[in-house]
């Protein structure tokens, strides 16, 4: 038997998934919670509201500058626990795996999820592997579920967003959509950049003691664009961007002035848009900007009242309506 990737024996059940699982999967993500081997992980008592989010990963291709698809379940999964203001704790796994992947590469993948685990302070306390035929998948998809604590006292969400707060944005966007597509080779294009992917919780935990922070959001698929159209939705107000304020890096520019995409729309993976009280606004921006992950934040609009729309600020001072993404124009992108 080809010892060196995936066959169907190792999703059967038997000792081909049992030494894939002891040998790869479990040999990495090794912590006391894990290793007791038993159907279901006991955790321990949190003080605090328990938080829980779940999401998948599909995105081609599996490895790319900055990250795999790994660290980015990692990340994906710690981040929404963040920005609604919980500290990541725990973190379960299921990969459904291609018949015929190259096992150095999914080695690869899972020392990079470990790596990002342990930077994120989280530990893999339960999991689930399943083969699947060949030509039925993309290599690898994973789906995560994160469960973490949140301060009882503390409260966020799109219902305390109100007319006159202040949006801001850690730093540039788009870079993780580009970086992935550059990857891909599609255009035969070639770059140095590199995805954002990284967890944000260092940026989070800087603003949860600002009593006028209302909101937070991590702008994943659909990007910053789509975060205010969640935002217009929920509370029938009109946040407007300014154009100008939104950092957006040059590499990321060209390509889309290029390819017609629009950065406001493109996926980032280690960035949050926060909603703060106008007078605290200058307090969060400063707090952001003397870490390193929010060096290049920046204050970039604000909440208004007005018709439901959201409106961008151009860089000539003219108006332009934001509509809601309907194309996707980077597919398999986290």
């Amino acid at each position: 038997m080809d010892d060196t990737h995936i066959s169907l024996a190792h999703g059967n059940g038997g000792r081909y998934m049992r030494e894939l699982i002891e040998s790869l999967f479990a040999r990495h993500f090794s912590n006391p919670l894990l290793d007791v081997q038993t159907d279901a992980a006991s955790l321990p008592p949190m003080d605090g509201e328990l938080m829980v989010t779940t999401d998948g990963f599909t995105v081609q291709p599996l490895e790319f500058p900055g990250g795999t698809i790994g660290s980015l379940a990692v990340h994906g999964t710690v981040n929404d626990l963040a920005v609604s203001g919980a500290v990541p704790r725990y973190l379960t796994l299921s990969a459904f795996i291609e018949e015929g992947m190259d096992i150095a590469q999914l080695e690869r993948i899972v020392i990079s999820l470990a790596h990002a685990a342990r930077e994120a302070n989280v530990a893999v306390v339960a999991g689930d592997t399943k083969v699947v035929r060949r030509g039925e998948g993309g290599g690898l998809y994973l789906s995560a579920t994160g469960i973490g604590v949140r301060a009882k006292n503390l409260q966020l969400g799109l219902d305390r967003v109100r007319t006159g707060d202040v949006i801001l944005v850690s730093g540039p966007v788009g870079d993780h959509g580009i970086a992935v597509m550059l990857a891909r080779e599609q255009f035969g294009l070639h770059g140095e950049l590199q995805s954002d992917a990284a967890s944000v919780l260092p940026l989070t935990r800087a603003l949860l003691s600002l009593d006028g922070l209302h909101f937070m959001r991590d702008p994943t698929r659909g990007g910053l664009a789509t975060v205010m159209h969640e935002i217009c939705r929920a509370t029938k107000l009109q946040p407007r961007l300014r154009q100008p304020a939104i950092p957006v890096r040059e590499q990321v520019a060209v390509v889309c002035e290029m390819l017609g995409y629009d950065p406001l729309f493109l996926a980032c993976e280690g960035r949050v848009v926060a909603v703060v009280a106008a007078s605290q606004a200058d307090e969060a921006l400063a707090r952001w900007q003397a870490l390193p992950q929010g060096r290049d934040a920046a204050i970039i609009g604000s909440i208004s009242e007005g018709r439901a729309h959201v409106v961008l600020e151009t860089e000539l001072g003219g108006e332009r309506m934001l509509e809601e993404l309907e194309d996707d124009p980077l597919p398999r992108i986290c």
